[in-house]
This record gives C-alpha cells, structure tokens and sequence, in this order.
C-alpha cells in the first residue's frame, strides 16, 4: 500500500491504494509458495497500517510492516521529518514497534496507535555521503534498533553510498549483520558487491523483475557471482515492486510473483542449488528479521 496526497498528485505510477489488486497480487504470490512478504514504505510517506493489516487478512500472506523515514523527497517543504532532532524522530520509530503504528501515517498532530506494529527501521541517503538530515535519521534509526532489537533497512540510491552507510550506523553502535542495503544491485561491479559484504551487512537484490528475466538478467548474475564467492548466507532478494507497471492486478508485468516463479527458475538453470535458493529466499531472511534481544 502507497497512497498520499504527494503521490496521488505527483507520482501516479507508484499510487498502490486499492486493497483489492494488493490482494489479488498476493494472492498470486501465495499460490507460487510465498508466506512472508516486505512493505518498505517508512512513516509519512503513503503507508497505510490498516489497509495493509486488511490486504494480510484477505490474502493469507503475513505482512512485515516499516517504520522509519525514507529520504527527504518524499517530505517536501520544512517537514518535521527533515527537520526534528533524532530523540524525536526515535521516539515515533519506536512507539510504532511497541505500541502500533499510527493510523494516520503521523500526517497530522493527532496520532491514533493501530493494533499493528511495525517489524523494521529504514533510513535512507540521496548521496554518497549521508548529509545532516539523513545522520539524523540514521542516528534516531540506531536508536530505535538499540532500543527494540528491529533490523534495519537502508535505501541507497542508484545503489550506491552503502559503505558510508555502513560506517555511519556500525559508529552509532549497530552491528553489521542487523542491517540489510537495498538497491545495491542498480551497480554492476561485483567489487563494490564484495567490499560491502566483506563488512558482514547483508544484501537485498531487488531490480530483477526490471529486467529480462533470462540468463542474462544483472540480478541474477550478480546472485551467482556473490554466492559462488562465498556469501550466500549474507544475501536475499526483493521487488522493488512499488511500480503499478510491475503489477499484474494493474495490467502489468511480469508481476510479483515472478521473483518466487521467474527469477528462481533461472537461478536453479544457472547452476544454483535449491539449498541456496532456499537459503537466500527463507533462510536468510527469517533469521534477519527475527529480533535480536536488547539490554534490559
């Protein structure tokens, strides 16, 4: 679910409002083997606690909700979510974890808890270097992971500043096996792939289904090069499917469920064993998401 008044007005193609194509994408994607999916949209930028809570129920598909904040384009004008102190902005991502996410998205003074928590911290960074705005929320994100023990998730655009990221969040005290880059794959050099990993993050792969998905997708091939270089255990995969063209319920394609169907199929061709499929599909993310405990 997306849906704000920013996005309806400004970025049509990635308005998810409607429960029932979510349901119905879901639903294609429970019949492929999917159990768990990922909502990454942090607070203030279109989530929807209770229709994403609603398209759960309907779909039988468990949903892991975000909170968090994405990068300042999405809170344009003197937003509070570019400008408050990280105290501030920690104590929101925490109460949304511990007591439930605010039902009106925290869009407005009044905040009404929903009886549905969320499961993950995501901060993100528009350049190579994190600015002040973003060490805030990086800051106010290893807060609330100190305080909870949520995983964190972090956008890096275009796929690239993930080391800075690295280092500003392990400084703030979160270890590097807690925290998941997205993106990365967006960059092609399996350099870059190999530095990150060897630091012990791991690594969502998402932009497979904006490919062909052949033997020849950079997706893929990326997977394989990671996993024969020895850091399956540190990988898994995603969508990145916040694209109505990427959607069969909207008359897109290939639609969600290609990365259970599509992209899995072209890894076991290329020689990826169903253990690490496995491993990169369930594994890896079951062990990341689960909470790790915190000091009493």
């Amino acid at each position: 679910i997306l849906d704000s008044p920013l996005v309806e007005d400004r970025f049509a193609e990635i308005r998810l409002h409607d429960v029932g194509a979510a349901v119905e994408e879901l639903g294609s994607c429970r019949a492929a083997g999917v159990g768990a999916v990922v909502d990454a949209m942090p607070s203030a930028a279109g989530r929807d606690p209770m229709r994403l809570a609603e398209v759960s129920r309907r779909s039988e598909v468990a949903v892991v909700a975000t909170t968090g904040l994405h990068t300042e384009l999405w809170y344009p004008g003197r937003s509070w979510a570019n400008e408050a102190e990280p105290e501030v902005l920690a104590e929101l991502f925490i109460a949304d974890i511990v007591e439930g996410i605010d039902r009106f998205d925290y869009r407005g003074p009044v905040v009404r808890r929903s009886d549905h928590r969320a499961g993950l911290i995501k901060a993100g960074s528009l350049h190579l270097t994190p600015n002040a705005r973003d060490r805030r929320v990086f800051t106010a994100a290893a807060h609330a992971h100190r305080w909870t023990g949520a995983p964190i998730l972090t956008h890096c655009e275009g796929g690239l500043g993930g080391m800075e990221q690295v280092e500003l969040l392990v400084s703030l005290g979160v270890g590097p096996d807690r925290i998941v880059l997205s993106h990365t794959d967006k960059v092609a050099d399996p350099g870059y792939h190999r530095d990150l990993l060897e630091t012990g993050v791991n690594l969502e792969y998402d932009q497979a289904l904006r490919h062909p998905i052949d033997e020849t997708n950079p997706t893929v091939l990326l997977v394989i090069a990671m996993a024969d270089a020895g850091y399956a255990a540190q990988l898994m995969v995603g969508t990145d499917g916040a694209r109505r063209a990427l959607w069969t319920a909207y008359g897109g394609a290939p639609g969600l469920a290609a990365l259970a169907i599509d992209v899995v199929a072209v890894l076991v061709r290329r020689g990826v064993s169903e253990d690490a499929v496995t491993q990169i599909l369930r594994s890896n993310p079951a062990r990341f998401f689960s909470f790790t405990e915190v000091a009493a």
